[in-house]
């Protein structure tokens, strides 16, 4: 139901693990923020909040790491990134090449604050380390990290070894100073600490060429970069644990220089546009359960991932702000996760989902599991949203041997045999859980080309209505006050922006179909 928006501030974030749809919502923000408004220039800036070239999104069939999802509405003025970012200067200028390629003007709209920190090969190269350490260790259990450097590059701001954007405003003698104080404290933490063997060390260049080659392939065949600004091996030492420094300075200066007409106060800017009248996006990498602090170490991000970071990255006070949350109509997690409602890999639905769901960037499978209402709720219940955004409801559609029917978990079982209607906070415990659920039926109908909610099956209407319900039941139990109750905004229907359904009735009137 399409209430109106309660903020000039709107937080798009996920409230699973992550892979929601978090950013084909960006543009659907900006086309209703347009209509109710009767302005052009409704939306002042769509910025990035958090992470880094970890969180992949697709928009409007663009797939991206770092750029915002405004990117593909040339009428968005500004794409400003926050200081809770971690970015690399090289990447920006890679994914700016594929978006200009599709025909998305984006370079001239970037503002990067002169606060977000600038992450670099050193950080990817650690980062590999750091898994190849875990995998040695007793338990022999990795994170699942992308590899993209983003925790290390957070430890050196928790560290207070920052190299910032605002770095390649200064001399270049003091961005080398500091650029190559970090490869040598680098080197000596993968060679002494984390002790990778030297053939692994020579191993990581060649993971990090191939990965960035395929990520990248799009611009490399169309010219608008060589193949060899992704051959890492350019970089490595004559000797294990060395790297030509000289030349990986040079290239990130030379890289930042092309970034710095670009580099910006990103407060200035949104305090700007606020006074203007315009509404501020802010699109979250990731989500709630990945946030480092509340959710389940190590398979978390190293940054904050809902909304109190808005204010932190945009470095303006708290106020009002409008939350949306989104999830899927079923449940995928990626890494090494305890996943209590993973469907079993032979089940017929299991099969299906598996075949379309992969990281948007790095290509890697996602495990998939019915719909866990408990952790919906809980970031409902702890995390504060006004709106859902439920999206890929038409994947649910069966046909074949399978009978169609659909699980939602409702809640937890432990050992004991008790009832756990909250996540727990102590991993331990949690992971000794099961899932209680509720089983409804499917449906057959293609709904790739519905755009009314009175239009789908009757099934699906079910479905949708008790995903909500026992959200709701979740995000209020053991409550005596006023019930959390959110409002659907959107169902998503398909991956194209004009599959969605957004004539959901109000929370209330769907809460009446769940029975």
């Amino acid at each position: 139901m399409l209430t109106p928006f309660q903020s000039q501030l709107i937080a798009d974030t996920g409230i699973s693990t992550g892979d929601e749809g978090k950013g084909r919502v960006i543009l659907e923000i900006v086309n209703e923020l347009r209509e109710s408004t009767g302005r052009k220039d409704a939306v002042g800036a769509v910025m990035k909040v958090n992470g880094g070239s970890n969180s992949g999104h697709t928009v409007a069939g663009l797939k991206l790491n770092l750029l915002p999802g405004g990117v593909a509405d040339p009428d968005v003025p500004h794409l400003p990134i926050g200081c809770g970012v971690v970015a690399d200067p090289r990447k920006f200028l890679w994914e700016c090449a594929y978006a200009e390629m599709h025909g998305h003007l984006a370079l001239p709209r970037l503002v990067i604050d002169e606060r977000c920190l600038l992450s670099d090969l050193s950080h990817r190269l650690l980062d590999l380390a750091w898994e190849d350490y875990r995998r040695r260790q007793p338990n022999g259990e990795a994170r699942g990290s992308t590899g993209r450097g983003i925790t290390p590059a957070y430890q050196d701001e928790v560290g207070q070894f920052q190299i910032y954007f605002a770095d390649l405003l200064g001399s270049k003698g003091a961005f080398a100073e500091k650029f190559h104080e970090r490869i040598e404290r680098t080197l000596r933490m993968i060679e002494h600490v984390c002790q990778v063997t030297p053939e692994q060390w020579a191993n990581f260049f060649t993971i990090l060429s191939e990965a960035e080659s395929r990520a990248n392939s799009e611009i490399i065949e169309a010219g608008k970069a060589s193949a060899a600004e992704f051959d890492f091996t350019q970089f490595a030492g004559a000797k294990p644990f060395s790297i030509d420094s000289e030349a990986i300075i040079e290239t990130y200066w030379n890289a930042g220089q092309k970034l710095a007409q670009q580099v910006s106060d990103v407060r200035e800017l949104v305090l700007r546009e606020l006074d203007q009248g315009r509404y501020i996006i802010g699109e979250f990498g990731q989500a709630y359960w990945l946030d480092k602090r509340h959710g389940f170490p190590p398979n978390v991000t190293a940054s904050h991932t809902f909304t109190p970071e808005f204010f932190q990255s945009a470095g303006i006070p708290a106020q009002t702000i409008h939350n949306i949350g989104c999830c899927k109509a079923y449940d995928t997690k990626v890494g090494t996760h305890a996943f209590i409602s993973e469907i079993e890999l032979d089940h017929p639905l299991s099969q299906k989902l598996r075949q379309i769901e992969f990281g948007a960037t790095t290509g890697r499978q996602r495990m998939v599991g019915w719909y866990d209402a408990v952790e919906k709720g809980d970031a409902l219940r702890y995390g504060g949203y006004q709106d859902l955004v439920l999206n890929k409801l038409d994947a649910l559609s069966h046909s074949g041997d399978w009978n169609g029917s659909l699980r939602i978990c409702t809640a937890y079982l432990d050992t004991e045999g008790r009832i756990v209607h909250h996540v727990p906070r102590d991993d331990n415990y949690r992971r000794t859980l099961q899932g209680v659920y509720q089983e409804l039926p499917g449906w057959t109908e293609d709904l790739t080309n519905i755009r009314h909610f009175a239009d789908l099956p009757a099934n699906a209407q079910s479905y949708v209505a008790w995903m909500l319900k026992a959200l709701v039941d979740v995000a209020n139990h053991g409550d005596q006050g006023p019930a959390k109750l959110p409002n659907l905004r959107y169902i998503g229907v398909g991956p194209e922006p004009c599959q969605i359904i957004k004539d959901v009735p109000a929370i209330e009137e769907l809460l009446k179909l769940a029975r």
